[in-house]
Protein backbone atom coordinates (compact mmCIF):
# COMPACT_ATOMS: atom_id res chain seq x y z
CA UNK A 1 0.00 0.00 0.00
CA UNK A 2 2.84 2.39 0.90
CA UNK A 3 4.60 1.61 -2.36
CA UNK A 4 1.38 2.20 -4.31
CA UNK A 5 0.80 5.56 -2.59
CA UNK A 6 4.38 6.59 -3.26
CA UNK A 7 4.03 5.76 -6.96
CA UNK A 8 0.76 7.73 -7.13
CA UNK A 9 2.40 10.80 -5.59
CA UNK A 10 5.45 10.48 -7.84
CA UNK A 11 3.11 10.25 -10.83
CA UNK A 12 1.36 13.50 -9.80
CA UNK A 13 4.65 15.32 -9.21
CA UNK A 14 5.78 14.29 -12.71
CA UNK A 15 2.51 15.52 -14.24
CA UNK A 16 3.11 18.94 -12.66
CA UNK A 17 6.77 19.02 -13.68
CA UNK A 18 6.06 18.01 -17.28
CA UNK A 19 3.42 20.78 -17.53
CA UNK A 20 6.23 23.31 -17.08
CA UNK A 21 7.44 22.61 -20.60
CA UNK A 22 4.25 24.17 -21.92
CA UNK A 23 5.37 27.55 -20.54
CA UNK A 24 7.75 30.11 -22.07
CA UNK A 25 10.31 29.79 -23.48
CA UNK A 26 9.31 26.24 -24.57
CA UNK A 27 5.58 26.80 -25.27
CA UNK A 28 4.72 23.15 -25.96
CA UNK A 29 1.10 23.79 -24.96
CA UNK A 30 0.00 20.41 -26.36
CA UNK A 31 1.53 18.81 -23.24
CA UNK A 32 -1.22 20.24 -21.05
CA UNK A 33 -3.95 18.31 -22.84
CA UNK A 34 -2.31 15.18 -21.41
CA UNK A 35 -1.12 16.38 -17.99
CA UNK A 36 -4.26 18.27 -16.99
CA UNK A 37 -6.61 15.58 -18.30
CA UNK A 38 -4.64 12.83 -16.57
CA UNK A 39 -4.61 14.82 -13.33
CA UNK A 40 -8.39 15.33 -13.49
CA UNK A 41 -8.96 11.64 -14.32
CA UNK A 42 -6.78 10.68 -11.35
CA UNK A 43 -8.80 12.94 -9.01
CA UNK A 44 -12.12 11.74 -10.42
CA UNK A 45 -11.22 8.07 -9.97
CA UNK A 46 -9.84 8.67 -6.49
CA UNK A 47 -13.03 10.44 -5.46
CA UNK A 48 -15.16 7.55 -6.65
CA UNK A 49 -12.87 5.36 -4.55
CA UNK A 50 -12.00 5.71 -0.86
CA UNK A 51 -9.60 8.69 -0.75
CA UNK A 52 -10.10 11.14 2.10
CA UNK A 53 -10.35 14.94 1.89
CA UNK A 54 -6.89 15.12 3.47
CA UNK A 55 -5.51 12.91 0.70
CA UNK A 56 -6.95 15.27 -1.89
CA UNK A 57 -5.00 18.16 -0.40
CA UNK A 58 -1.84 16.08 -0.86
CA UNK A 59 -2.70 15.33 -4.50
CA UNK A 60 -3.00 19.00 -5.36
CA UNK A 61 0.05 19.93 -3.31
CA UNK A 62 2.26 17.37 -5.05
CA UNK A 63 1.06 18.45 -8.49
CA UNK A 64 1.79 22.09 -7.60
CA UNK A 65 5.16 21.24 -6.08
CA UNK A 66 6.29 19.47 -9.25
CA UNK A 67 4.96 22.33 -11.37
CA UNK A 68 6.58 25.21 -9.48
CA UNK A 69 9.82 23.40 -8.66
CA UNK A 70 10.49 22.87 -12.37
CA UNK A 71 9.53 26.34 -13.60
CA UNK A 72 10.64 28.65 -10.77
CA UNK A 73 14.01 27.13 -9.85
CA UNK A 74 15.72 30.21 -11.26
CA UNK A 75 14.46 32.39 -8.39
CA UNK A 76 17.36 31.21 -6.23
CA UNK A 77 19.85 32.66 -8.72
CA UNK A 78 19.19 36.02 -7.04
CA UNK A 79 20.74 34.57 -3.86
CA UNK A 80 24.09 33.83 -5.51
CA UNK A 81 25.25 37.45 -5.81
CA UNK A 82 25.71 38.04 -2.10
CA UNK A 83 27.72 35.58 0.01
CA UNK A 84 25.46 36.16 3.02
CA UNK A 85 22.47 34.71 1.12
CA UNK A 86 24.05 31.51 -0.21
CA UNK A 87 23.07 29.43 2.82
CA UNK A 88 19.41 30.10 1.87
CA UNK A 89 19.67 28.53 -1.61
CA UNK A 90 18.80 24.90 -0.64
CA UNK A 91 15.98 26.20 1.58
CA UNK A 92 14.52 28.60 -1.00
CA UNK A 93 14.63 26.13 -3.88
CA UNK A 94 12.28 23.87 -1.87
CA UNK A 95 10.39 26.45 0.21
CA UNK A 96 9.10 28.63 -2.67
CA UNK A 97 7.43 25.81 -4.66
CA UNK A 98 6.29 24.18 -1.41
CA UNK A 99 4.49 27.37 -0.41
CA UNK A 100 2.92 28.00 -3.84
CA UNK A 101 1.81 24.37 -4.02
CA UNK A 102 -0.46 25.02 -1.02
CA UNK A 103 -2.79 26.94 -3.35
CA UNK A 104 -3.20 23.85 -5.54
CA UNK A 105 -3.64 21.68 -2.43
CA UNK A 106 -6.49 23.91 -1.28
CA UNK A 107 -8.05 23.67 -4.75
CA UNK A 108 -8.13 19.85 -4.81
CA UNK A 109 -9.21 19.75 -1.15
CA UNK A 110 -12.25 21.89 -2.00
CA UNK A 111 -12.86 19.81 -5.14
CA UNK A 112 -13.21 16.72 -2.96
CA UNK A 113 -16.10 18.42 -1.12
CA UNK A 114 -17.92 19.74 -4.18
CA UNK A 115 -17.29 16.68 -6.38
CA UNK A 116 -20.22 15.25 -8.36
CA UNK A 117 -20.35 11.91 -10.16
CA UNK A 118 -21.57 13.69 -13.29
CA UNK A 119 -18.38 14.18 -15.32
CA UNK A 120 -19.38 17.50 -16.90
CA UNK A 121 -20.45 18.95 -13.55
CA UNK A 122 -17.13 17.91 -11.95
CA UNK A 123 -15.29 19.30 -14.98
CA UNK A 124 -16.80 22.74 -14.35
CA UNK A 125 -16.25 22.49 -10.58
CA UNK A 126 -12.56 21.62 -11.13
CA UNK A 127 -12.09 24.48 -13.62
CA UNK A 128 -13.93 27.01 -11.46
CA UNK A 129 -11.99 26.19 -8.30
CA UNK A 130 -8.68 26.14 -10.17
CA UNK A 131 -9.42 29.50 -11.82
CA UNK A 132 -10.44 31.13 -8.53
CA UNK A 133 -7.39 29.79 -6.69
CA UNK A 134 -5.09 31.15 -9.41
CA UNK A 135 -6.79 34.54 -9.08
CA UNK A 136 -6.23 34.46 -5.32
CA UNK A 137 -2.58 33.47 -5.84
CA UNK A 138 -2.19 36.54 -8.02
CA UNK A 139 -3.49 38.90 -5.34
CA UNK A 140 -2.94 37.60 -1.81
CA UNK A 141 0.22 38.62 0.12
CA UNK A 142 1.21 41.15 -2.62
CA UNK A 143 0.35 38.52 -5.26
CA UNK A 144 2.48 36.23 -7.40
CA UNK A 145 0.65 35.62 -10.71
CA UNK A 146 3.71 34.03 -12.31
CA UNK A 147 3.34 31.08 -14.69
CA UNK A 148 -0.40 30.83 -15.03
CA UNK A 149 -1.06 27.97 -17.43
CA UNK A 150 -2.51 30.46 -19.95
CA UNK A 151 1.02 31.68 -20.69
CA UNK A 152 1.61 28.46 -22.60
CA UNK A 153 -0.25 30.15 -25.50
CA UNK A 154 1.99 33.24 -25.49
CA UNK A 155 3.30 32.52 -29.00
CA UNK A 156 -0.20 32.04 -30.46
CA UNK A 157 -1.02 35.72 -30.95
CA UNK A 158 -4.26 35.21 -32.85
CA UNK A 159 -5.60 32.94 -30.13
CA UNK A 160 -4.76 35.26 -27.22
CA UNK A 161 -6.35 38.40 -28.70
CA UNK A 162 -9.38 37.51 -26.57
CA UNK A 163 -7.33 38.96 -23.68
CA UNK A 164 -8.43 42.41 -24.81
CA UNK A 165 -12.00 41.46 -23.85
CA UNK A 166 -11.71 39.07 -20.93
CA UNK A 167 -8.21 39.52 -19.46
CA UNK A 168 -5.63 37.01 -18.30
CA UNK A 169 -7.51 35.42 -15.38
CA UNK A 170 -10.64 34.75 -17.44
CA UNK A 171 -8.49 33.39 -20.25
CA UNK A 172 -6.60 31.24 -17.73
CA UNK A 173 -9.91 29.78 -16.50
CA UNK A 174 -10.88 28.86 -20.05
CA UNK A 175 -7.41 27.36 -20.69
CA UNK A 176 -7.76 25.14 -17.61
CA UNK A 177 -11.10 23.94 -19.00
CA UNK A 178 -9.68 23.42 -22.47
CA UNK A 179 -6.74 21.34 -21.25
CA UNK A 180 -9.02 19.23 -19.04
CA UNK A 181 -11.62 18.72 -21.79
CA UNK A 182 -10.27 15.39 -23.21
CA UNK A 183 -10.88 13.80 -19.78
CA UNK A 184 -14.62 14.35 -20.20
CA UNK A 185 -15.03 11.89 -23.07
CA UNK A 186 -12.38 9.55 -21.65
CA UNK A 187 -14.31 9.16 -18.41
CA UNK A 188 -17.72 8.85 -20.05
CA UNK A 189 -17.91 8.28 -23.79
CA UNK A 190 -21.60 9.02 -24.35
CA UNK A 191 -23.57 11.19 -26.74
CA UNK A 192 -24.03 14.00 -24.21
CA UNK A 193 -20.32 14.17 -23.37
CA UNK A 194 -19.30 14.09 -27.05
CA UNK A 195 -21.70 16.93 -27.93
CA UNK A 196 -20.42 18.94 -24.97
CA UNK A 197 -16.80 18.25 -25.99
CA UNK A 198 -17.25 19.56 -29.53
CA UNK A 199 -19.41 22.51 -28.46
CA UNK A 200 -16.76 23.71 -25.95
CA UNK A 201 -13.99 23.09 -28.49
CA UNK A 202 -15.86 25.12 -31.11
CA UNK A 203 -16.31 27.93 -28.59
CA UNK A 204 -12.54 28.06 -27.94
CA UNK A 205 -11.66 27.84 -31.66
CA UNK A 206 -13.78 30.97 -32.16
CA UNK A 207 -11.05 32.86 -30.24
CA UNK A 208 -8.70 32.31 -33.17
CA UNK A 209 -11.30 33.61 -35.63
CA UNK A 210 -11.78 36.70 -33.47
CA UNK A 211 -8.01 37.15 -33.12
CA UNK A 212 -7.45 36.94 -36.86
CA UNK A 213 -10.15 39.58 -37.43
CA UNK A 214 -8.69 41.82 -34.71
CA UNK A 215 -5.14 41.58 -36.09
CA UNK A 216 -6.32 42.33 -39.64
CA UNK A 217 -8.28 45.30 -38.36
CA UNK A 218 -5.22 46.63 -36.51
CA UNK A 219 -3.01 46.19 -39.59
CA UNK A 220 -5.51 48.17 -41.68
CA UNK A 221 -5.24 51.21 -39.40
CA UNK A 222 -3.26 54.18 -40.63
CA UNK A 223 0.30 54.38 -39.33
CA UNK A 224 1.10 57.88 -38.07
CA UNK A 225 4.56 59.33 -37.65
CA UNK A 226 5.15 60.62 -34.12
CA UNK A 227 6.54 64.16 -33.65
CA UNK A 228 9.00 62.61 -31.20
CA UNK A 229 11.03 59.43 -30.83
CA UNK A 230 11.11 57.15 -27.82
CA UNK A 231 14.46 55.39 -27.75
CA UNK A 232 14.67 52.26 -25.60
CA UNK A 233 18.12 51.48 -24.22
CA UNK A 234 19.20 47.91 -23.49
CA UNK A 235 22.37 47.29 -21.50
CA UNK A 236 24.24 44.42 -19.86
CA UNK A 237 25.79 46.17 -16.89
CA UNK A 238 26.75 43.68 -14.18
CA UNK A 239 25.00 43.34 -10.82
CA UNK A 240 28.34 43.79 -9.08
CA UNK A 241 27.51 47.50 -9.16
CA UNK A 242 25.22 46.83 -6.18
CA UNK A 243 27.96 45.18 -4.13
CA UNK A 244 31.16 47.04 -5.04
CA UNK A 245 32.20 50.62 -5.54
CA UNK A 246 31.91 50.44 -9.31
CA UNK A 247 32.55 53.77 -11.00
CA UNK A 248 29.11 55.20 -11.69
CA UNK A 249 30.54 57.71 -14.10
CA UNK A 250 31.61 54.82 -16.35
CA UNK A 251 28.08 53.36 -16.16
CA UNK A 252 26.50 56.68 -17.14
CA UNK A 253 28.98 57.18 -20.00
CA UNK A 254 28.17 53.69 -21.30
CA UNK A 255 24.43 54.45 -21.24
CA UNK A 256 24.99 57.79 -22.96
CA UNK A 257 26.97 56.03 -25.66
CA UNK A 258 24.18 53.46 -26.14
CA UNK A 259 21.67 56.33 -26.30
CA UNK A 260 23.45 57.90 -29.28
CA UNK A 261 21.55 61.19 -28.99
CA UNK A 262 20.83 63.36 -32.04
CA UNK A 263 20.42 66.76 -30.39
CA UNK A 264 18.24 68.25 -33.11
CA UNK A 265 15.71 65.42 -32.89
CA UNK A 266 13.31 65.48 -29.86
CA UNK A 267 13.75 62.13 -28.11
CA UNK A 268 12.64 60.44 -24.91
CA UNK A 269 15.38 58.06 -23.74
CA UNK A 270 14.26 55.10 -21.65
CA UNK A 271 17.00 53.64 -19.43
CA UNK A 272 16.63 50.50 -17.25
CA UNK A 273 15.66 50.09 -13.59
CA UNK A 274 18.14 50.80 -10.79
CA UNK A 275 20.89 51.39 -13.28
CA UNK A 276 22.66 53.98 -11.09
CA UNK A 277 22.67 52.26 -7.67
CA UNK A 278 24.63 54.62 -5.41
CA UNK A 279 23.26 57.99 -6.47
CA UNK A 280 19.92 59.07 -5.05
CA UNK A 281 17.37 61.06 -6.99
CA UNK A 282 18.38 64.31 -5.27
CA UNK A 283 22.06 63.76 -6.13
CA UNK A 284 21.69 63.37 -9.91
CA UNK A 285 22.49 67.08 -10.35
CA UNK A 286 26.15 66.10 -9.81
CA UNK A 287 26.14 64.87 -13.43
CA UNK A 288 24.43 67.96 -14.83
CA UNK A 289 27.24 69.00 -17.19
CA UNK A 290 27.63 65.50 -18.60
CA UNK A 291 23.94 65.26 -19.53
CA UNK A 292 23.78 68.84 -20.84
CA UNK A 293 26.71 68.20 -23.17
CA UNK A 294 25.31 64.95 -24.55
CA UNK A 295 21.56 65.54 -24.88
CA UNK A 296 19.51 68.14 -26.75
CA UNK A 297 17.28 70.81 -25.21
CA UNK A 298 14.11 68.90 -26.15
CA UNK A 299 15.39 65.53 -24.95
CA UNK A 300 14.07 63.77 -21.88
CA UNK A 301 15.72 60.92 -19.97
CA UNK A 302 13.71 58.33 -18.02
CA UNK A 303 15.65 56.06 -15.69
CA UNK A 304 15.39 54.01 -12.52
CA UNK A 305 17.25 54.83 -9.32
CA UNK A 306 16.70 55.00 -5.57
CA UNK A 307 15.28 58.00 -3.81
CA UNK A 308 15.37 59.00 -0.15
CA UNK A 309 12.75 60.88 1.81
CA UNK A 310 12.90 61.80 5.49
CA UNK A 311 9.57 61.63 7.29
CA UNK A 312 9.16 62.02 11.06
CA UNK A 313 12.95 61.66 11.46
CA UNK A 314 12.82 58.33 9.63
CA UNK A 315 14.58 57.53 6.36
CA UNK A 316 12.25 56.17 3.68
CA UNK A 317 13.79 54.63 0.57
CA UNK A 318 11.92 54.19 -2.72
CA UNK A 319 12.53 52.36 -5.99
CA UNK A 320 11.90 55.29 -8.30
CA UNK A 321 11.36 55.97 -11.98
CA UNK A 322 12.43 59.55 -12.73
CA UNK A 323 12.07 61.82 -15.75
CA UNK A 324 14.78 64.46 -16.30
CA UNK A 325 15.49 67.03 -18.98
CA UNK A 326 19.00 67.54 -20.34
CA UNK A 327 19.77 69.93 -17.46
CA UNK A 328 18.88 67.15 -15.03
CA UNK A 329 15.90 69.09 -13.76
CA UNK A 330 13.31 66.65 -12.41
CA UNK A 331 10.15 66.66 -14.53
CA UNK A 332 8.27 63.74 -12.93
CA UNK A 333 8.92 60.79 -10.67
CA UNK A 334 7.04 57.64 -9.67
CA UNK A 335 7.72 55.46 -6.63
CA UNK A 336 7.14 51.76 -7.17
CA UNK A 337 3.88 50.50 -5.65
CA UNK A 338 4.17 46.69 -6.01
CA UNK A 339 7.37 45.67 -4.25
CA UNK A 340 9.00 42.23 -4.46
CA UNK A 341 8.92 40.33 -1.13
CA UNK A 342 12.48 39.72 0.12
CA UNK A 343 13.79 41.31 -3.08
CA UNK A 344 12.80 44.88 -2.18
CA UNK A 345 11.20 44.54 1.23
CA UNK A 346 11.35 42.05 4.08
CA UNK A 347 8.02 41.23 5.75
CA UNK A 348 8.27 41.61 9.54
CA UNK A 349 11.65 43.20 8.96
CA UNK A 350 12.37 44.11 12.59
CA UNK A 351 12.10 40.44 13.57
CA UNK A 352 13.68 38.76 10.55
CA UNK A 353 16.73 41.03 10.54
CA UNK A 354 17.78 39.36 13.79
CA UNK A 355 18.32 36.09 11.90
CA UNK A 356 20.24 37.80 9.10
CA UNK A 357 17.51 38.28 6.51
CA UNK A 358 17.63 41.47 4.45
CA UNK A 359 16.58 42.69 1.04
CA UNK A 360 18.41 41.22 -1.94
CA UNK A 361 18.48 44.30 -4.16
CA UNK A 362 19.93 46.83 -1.71
CA UNK A 363 22.16 46.98 1.34
CA UNK A 364 19.95 49.30 3.37
CA UNK A 365 16.50 48.81 4.84
CA UNK A 366 13.41 47.74 2.90
CA UNK A 367 12.05 50.00 0.20
CA UNK A 368 8.89 51.83 1.11
CA UNK A 369 5.78 51.43 -1.01
CA UNK A 370 4.71 54.28 -3.30
CA UNK A 371 1.28 55.80 -2.72
CA UNK A 372 -0.34 55.55 -6.13
CA UNK A 373 0.36 54.63 -9.73
CA UNK A 374 -1.03 57.05 -12.24
CA UNK A 375 -0.01 58.31 -15.68
CA UNK A 376 2.19 61.36 -15.86
CA UNK A 377 2.09 64.01 -18.54
CA UNK A 378 5.15 64.92 -20.56
CA UNK A 379 4.71 68.18 -22.41
CA UNK A 380 6.97 70.67 -24.13
CA UNK A 381 7.14 72.38 -27.52
CA UNK A 382 7.51 69.04 -29.31
CA UNK A 383 6.08 66.41 -26.97
CA UNK A 384 2.60 65.94 -25.46
CA UNK A 385 2.22 62.47 -23.95
CA UNK A 386 0.62 60.63 -21.05
CA UNK A 387 2.77 57.69 -19.95
CA UNK A 388 1.90 54.95 -17.46
CA UNK A 389 5.02 53.84 -15.53
CA UNK A 390 5.63 50.24 -14.47
CA UNK A 391 8.81 49.16 -12.73
CA UNK A 392 10.03 45.60 -13.32
CA UNK A 393 7.75 43.19 -11.39
CA UNK A 394 4.71 45.48 -11.79
CA UNK A 395 4.23 44.33 -15.39
CA UNK A 396 3.08 40.89 -14.15
CA UNK A 397 -0.20 42.14 -12.66
CA UNK A 398 -3.40 41.80 -14.67
CA UNK A 399 -6.20 44.23 -13.89
CA UNK A 400 -6.60 47.96 -13.51
CA UNK A 401 -3.03 49.15 -13.26
CA UNK A 402 -4.26 52.69 -12.72
CA UNK A 403 -7.57 54.33 -11.86
CA UNK A 404 -6.76 56.90 -14.55
CA UNK A 405 -7.14 55.23 -17.95
CA UNK A 406 -6.05 58.33 -19.87
CA UNK A 407 -2.60 57.28 -21.01
CA UNK A 408 -1.00 56.85 -24.42
CA UNK A 409 1.72 54.27 -23.77
CA UNK A 410 3.10 52.05 -21.04
CA UNK A 411 6.76 52.35 -20.15
CA UNK A 412 8.39 49.48 -18.28
CA UNK A 413 11.91 49.52 -16.87
CA UNK A 414 13.49 46.38 -15.47
CA UNK A 415 16.61 44.74 -14.08
CA UNK A 416 16.56 41.08 -15.13
CA UNK A 417 20.11 40.28 -14.08
CA UNK A 418 18.76 38.77 -10.84
CA UNK A 419 17.43 35.87 -12.95
CA UNK A 420 20.81 35.08 -14.52
CA UNK A 421 21.08 33.19 -17.80
CA UNK A 422 17.90 31.22 -17.15
CA UNK A 423 14.33 30.97 -18.41
CA UNK A 424 13.35 33.73 -15.94
CA UNK A 425 13.92 36.74 -18.23
CA UNK A 426 11.93 35.07 -21.03
CA UNK A 427 9.02 34.36 -18.69
CA UNK A 428 9.17 37.93 -17.37
CA UNK A 429 9.08 39.34 -20.90
CA UNK A 430 5.98 37.28 -21.79
CA UNK A 431 3.93 39.26 -19.27
CA UNK A 432 4.58 42.40 -21.33
CA UNK A 433 2.93 40.79 -24.36
CA UNK A 434 -0.15 39.89 -22.31
CA UNK A 435 -0.41 43.43 -20.84
CA UNK A 436 -0.12 45.02 -24.29
CA UNK A 437 -3.02 42.95 -25.65
CA UNK A 438 -5.17 43.33 -22.53
CA UNK A 439 -4.89 47.10 -22.47
CA UNK A 440 -4.52 47.71 -26.21
CA UNK A 441 -1.46 49.91 -25.67
CA UNK A 442 2.08 50.09 -26.97
CA UNK A 443 4.63 49.02 -24.38
CA UNK A 444 8.20 50.29 -24.35
CA UNK A 445 10.37 48.03 -22.20
CA UNK A 446 13.95 48.80 -21.20
CA UNK A 447 15.74 45.97 -19.41
CA UNK A 448 19.27 45.63 -18.14
CA UNK A 449 20.45 42.03 -18.63
CA UNK A 450 17.10 41.17 -20.21
CA UNK A 451 14.94 41.64 -23.29
CA UNK A 452 14.17 45.22 -24.32
CA UNK A 453 11.42 45.79 -26.84
CA UNK A 454 8.62 47.79 -28.38
CA UNK A 455 5.40 45.75 -28.26
CA UNK A 456 2.33 46.92 -30.14
CA UNK A 457 -1.33 46.71 -28.96
CA UNK A 458 -1.87 43.26 -30.51
CA UNK A 459 1.21 41.80 -28.81
CA UNK A 460 3.56 41.83 -31.81
CA UNK A 461 7.16 42.63 -30.88
CA UNK A 462 7.89 45.33 -33.43
CA UNK A 463 11.50 45.75 -32.41
CA UNK A 464 13.72 44.24 -29.75
CA UNK A 465 17.20 43.90 -28.36
CA UNK A 466 17.53 40.20 -27.70
CA UNK A 467 18.59 38.66 -24.42
CA UNK A 468 22.34 38.97 -23.90
CA UNK A 469 22.74 41.83 -26.38
CA UNK A 470 23.13 45.60 -25.97
CA UNK A 471 21.89 48.48 -28.10
CA UNK A 472 18.90 50.72 -28.63
CA UNK A 473 15.63 50.60 -30.53
CA UNK A 474 13.44 53.50 -31.61
CA UNK A 475 9.70 53.99 -31.51
CA UNK A 476 8.72 56.76 -33.93
CA UNK A 477 5.42 55.73 -35.51
CA UNK A 478 2.21 54.24 -34.20
CA UNK A 479 -1.45 53.43 -34.85
CA UNK A 480 -4.33 54.98 -32.93
CA UNK A 481 -6.37 52.37 -31.06
CA UNK A 482 -9.51 52.49 -28.92
CA UNK A 483 -9.62 51.43 -25.24
CA UNK A 484 -10.18 47.70 -24.86
CA UNK A 485 -13.13 46.35 -22.83
CA UNK A 486 -10.64 44.92 -20.35
CA UNK A 487 -8.96 48.31 -19.88
CA UNK A 488 -12.37 49.75 -18.98
CA UNK A 489 -13.82 46.93 -16.84
CA UNK A 490 -10.77 45.03 -15.61
CA UNK A 491 -11.29 41.84 -13.61
CA UNK A 492 -15.03 42.45 -13.21
CA UNK A 493 -15.19 40.33 -16.38
CA UNK A 494 -13.52 37.45 -14.49
CA UNK A 495 -16.26 37.62 -11.84
CA UNK A 496 -18.94 37.45 -14.55
CA UNK A 497 -17.27 34.37 -16.09
CA UNK A 498 -17.06 32.66 -12.68
CA UNK A 499 -20.79 33.29 -12.19
CA UNK A 500 -21.43 31.80 -15.64
CA UNK A 501 -19.44 28.67 -14.70
CA UNK A 502 -21.42 28.35 -11.46
CA UNK A 503 -24.65 28.67 -13.42
CA UNK A 504 -23.48 25.87 -15.74
CA UNK A 505 -22.61 23.70 -12.73
CA UNK A 506 -26.13 24.01 -11.37
CA UNK A 507 -27.70 23.60 -14.81
CA UNK A 508 -25.83 20.40 -15.73
CA UNK A 509 -26.32 19.04 -12.22
CA UNK A 510 -30.06 19.60 -12.51
CA UNK A 511 -30.17 17.91 -15.92
CA UNK A 512 -28.34 14.88 -14.54
CA UNK A 513 -30.90 14.54 -11.75
CA UNK A 514 -33.90 14.62 -14.05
Amino acid sequence: MLKKNFLHLLYIVLLGAISSYSLPPYNHFIINFFTFSLFFIFLFNKKTGTSTHKSFFKYGWYFGFGYFLSNLYWIVISLTFDQSFKFLIPIAIILVPAFLAIFYGVMTYLFSFFFKKNVIVSFFIFSTLFGIIEFIRGHILTGFPWNLISFSFSENLNFIQILSFIGTYSFNLICISLFTLPAVIFLKYSKKEIIFFFFFLLFVISFTVFGNYKNNNFNSLETLKNPYTIKVISSNIGLDRFYSNKNELDIIKELIKLSNSEKNKPTIFLWPEGIIPDTYLSEMKNYKDLFYNNFGDDDLIILGLSSLKIKNDKDLYFNTLAVFNNKLELIHHYNKVNLVPFGEFVPFEKILRFIGLKTITNDFQSFSKGKERKPFKIQNDEIDLNLLPLICYEIIYSGKLSKDMNFDYIINISEDGWFGNSIGPKQHFTHSIFRAIELGKYIMRSANNGISAVINPVGIVENEVKFGSTGNISFFESKLTKPTPFLIYGNKIFLILILLYIFLIFSFNRLSNE
